[in-house]
């Protein structure tokens, strides 16, 4: 029996538009965001897609995505579990700074190995492993359960959070998931074996 797990990260939010970084802040969609959304939710209804349970952030940018693909798919009133378990990596000192800025202050080299590094920390935030290091058992003993039990799960959560939970479900080191670049508002659709091992793997671009 083999179960689904449907990703998506958010809709652009209006500090994404900005340049911003976000990490814990909690700006809302832009317009585009929700279109972003919708959008999602269509993709997946054309599929056919029905959902046995959703999951989001305790951030309002992911869970108002959540909710645009659940009326999308024609289940408005699905019971969503949020946690702040989902949420994006904290960028502690520089959430709410313009990258920009952010290089002239600190320096581009040192801004990319707080991007983009795996387990560095920003200063006061966290690394990609820290964020992971919630993320994943989190998924084993919660969200994993459902899948495993042939049903189909909707995340809708961050860049980073869905990054940490990819690198674990497609087996990347952390050199390899610092690459790994997540569109807003693409659907990911896993489907996973019995033994939780991936099945399949497509992205719902376009």
């Amino acid at each position: 029996m083999s179960g689904t797990l449907v990703l998506v990260r958010h809709g652009q939010s209006e500090w994404n538009l900005k340049n911003l970084f976000t990490g814990w802040r909690d700006p809302g969609l832009t317009e585009q965001g929700h279109a972003e959304a919708k959008a999602a939710g269509a993709k997946l209804a054309a599929r056919g897609l029905k959902f046995d349970i959703a999951y989001t952030s305790d951030l309002g940018r992911a869970q108002v995505t959540c909710q645009h693909i659940l009326d999308a798919v024609g289940q408005p009133d699905l019971e969503t579990v949020r946690n702040l378990a989902l949420n994006e990596r904290d960028y502690g000192d520089l959430s709410g700074l313009n990258k920009d800025d952010a290089r002239a202050r600190w320096g581009e080299e040192q801004v990319h190995v707080w991007r983009r590094s795996y387990d560095i920390q920003p200063p006061g935030g966290e690394s990609l492993r820290d964020t992971g290091a919630r993320v994943w058992p989190y998924y084993m003993h919660v969200i994993q359960p459902h899948v495993l039990r042939g049903e189909t799960v909707l995340v809708a959560a961050h860049g980073n959070s869905l990054r940490a939970l990819i690198m674990a479900l497609d087996g990347l080191t952390g050199e390899d998931v610092i690459k790994v670049e997540l569109g807003t508002g693409v659907p990911i659709v896993y489907r996973l074996n019995a033994d939780s091992t991936v099945a399949s793997k497509e992205i719902l671009e376009g």
